[in-house]
């Protein structure tokens, strides 16, 4: 049922959104140039790696040469715009119709935080990982690590058709609310350096 849901609403998503892709393709475009797409592995259900699509929001370290500079130096102002209002994320409605992500489940991290996880924390890749969450709706990246994966783990252990429903309709309140969008101090998130930190 869940598989079902994820693709038809994703694939619905992607026919009414259309225009607001070609228009924030043309927006990342003008302000970044090319590449438009940023593309990354990550860590899916079990760990295995799949490539996970945003629009961009910064410029590229080495090709616009700033090596060592921090991402709120590199994001721009269309890129602070689409990462408050999670337009960014959009491109990862593809991730869910080829079947390599959910609409709702953990938030797919980086490959380096895998050796991190204790045994607990790796149960995150139980389910697939999703374009919102347990943990997005209950604070995002103004909780700790410890806090967020208390979260997932959560979801993992209660998830529901109804719970999905519960965190969709949040996710829509939090996106107009501009909540949680970067950790105090930073730009967008702290990174998981592993537990003993």
């Amino acid at each position: 049922m869940k598989k079902g849901f994820d693709f038809l609403v994703s694939f619905m998503l992607l026919l009414l959104l259309a225009p607001v892709f070609l228009i924030l393709y043309y927006l990342v475009l003008k302000d970044l140039g090319r590449p438009v797409f940023f593309n990354q592995q990550r860590p899916g259900y079990k760990g295995r790696p799949f490539t996970v699509y945003k629009f961009r929001t910064m410029h590229e370290m080495e090709a616009d040469g700033l090596l060592g500079v921090g991402d709120a130096e590199r994001m721009t102002r269309v890129g602070r715009f689409l990462r408050s209002t999670s337009l960014d994320e959009l491109p990862q409605l593809l991730n869910v119709l080829k079947g390599e992500m959910s609409l709702v489940g953990p938030r797919p991290l980086l490959m380096d935080y895998l050796p991190l996880y204790n045994e607990r924390q790796m149960r995150r890749h139980d389910v697939l990982p999703g374009i919102t969450g347990w943990a997005q709706v209950n604070g995002r990246n103004n909780l700790s690590w410890q806090e967020k994966f208390e979260f997932d783990i959560w979801y993992v252990e209660n998830r529901s058709f109804l719970l999905d429903m519960k965190i969709l309709w949040l996710t829509v309140v939090k996106v107009f609310k501009r909540e949680g969008v970067s950790s105090q101090g930073h730009a967008t998130s702290v990174r998981f350096e592993g537990n003993d930190k």
